[in-house]
């Protein structure tokens, strides 16, 4: 069953065509190619709909671009476009600065089970080594390992078993729900199940925790987790940290969501 599901790949991005160049040239290199990228853009200038246009002629597969006006951070909202505009059955979401390892898709195809979210985690690069990998000065996934190993000593990134180890799918399962490795920048969950609970909420505006939100409600509907680390790591391109204006807000809505059992989105797919 596993080996037919259909994927797709929604990429979130803004204003960052030198990063989404990266991740999307990453796809190319994947060990498997039965998945479609659908780029969900939250208002970018034309620079970046040049990239996707240049990027399309060459890609290996079938990319999309759905755009929206900028009217202030709505992530939520973007989200819903590509989710609207994907072909799969199985939606992983990642962020346009999140570059994806070759096995990348292989490993979310493997863990992909019927009543099951994923979480994936990531691997953290430096402000230096993100410059040096958009220049293309250097591929730390390409790097030998002794090659890594200087860079994770010299501080470029934060961890790397991550990106040597690849385990088995065993005890990845939980049926509790934790707020740990909730990270909306690589995440995978069922086309049906998104449905059941009207996608993201977009009256989440601002920056923050509407991935939470997200997870959550799944949980809330009987979607359990699974645990994506040492399988389908992503190396997180360094950038300044967003403005957290609605932060505090949008938090105190998902703790309140936790206690009232929220399955639907507010303003969601179904509008």
């Amino acid at each position: 069953m596993q080996q037919t599901v259909n994927i797709s790949v929604v990429i979130a991005t803004y204003n960052r065509p030198d990063a989404l160049r990266a991740v999307i040239e990453a796809f190319f290199l994947q060990d498997e190619q039965q998945f479609e990228v659908i780029v969900a853009d939250d208002g970018s200038t034309d620079n970046t709909r040049a990239c996707v246009a240049e990027l399309q002629a060459r890609a290996p597969f079938p990319l999309r671009h759905i755009w929206q006006e900028d009217c202030g951070f709505r992530l939520a909202r973007a989200r819903n476009l590509g989710i609207a505009a994907a072909q799969g059955d199985y939606l992983i979401f990642l962020d346009g600065d999140c570059i994806p390892q070759p096995s990348f898709i292989r490993q979310h195809r493997k863990l992909a089970e019927p009543g099951y979210m994923v979480t994936g985690s990531r691997v953290l690069l430096s402000e230096a080594l993100t410059a040096q990998v958009l220049a293309g000065a250097i591929d730390p996934l390409r790097t030998s390992a002794w090659g890594q190993l200087k860079l994770r000593l010299s501080g470029g990134l934060n961890k790397l078993l991550q990106l040597w180890c690849h385990l088995p799918d065993l005890r990845r399962k939980s049926d509790r729900f934790s707020w740990r490795r909730i990270k909306g920048c690589n995440m995978a969950a069922w086309r049906s199940d998104i449905e059941r609970i009207n996608g993201f909420d977009e009256s989440f505006t601002g920056w923050g925790h509407e991935d939470a939100d997200f997870v959550l409600r799944l949980f809330n509907a009987g979607v359990l987790r699974k645990d994506g680390a040492f399988a389908t790591e992503v190396l997180h391109l360094w950038h300044r940290e967003a403005v957290r204006d609605q932060a505090s807000s949008n938090q105190a809505r998902v703790a309140a969501r936790m206690q009232d059992k929220t399955v639907r989105a507010t303003l969601g797919l179904a509008k």
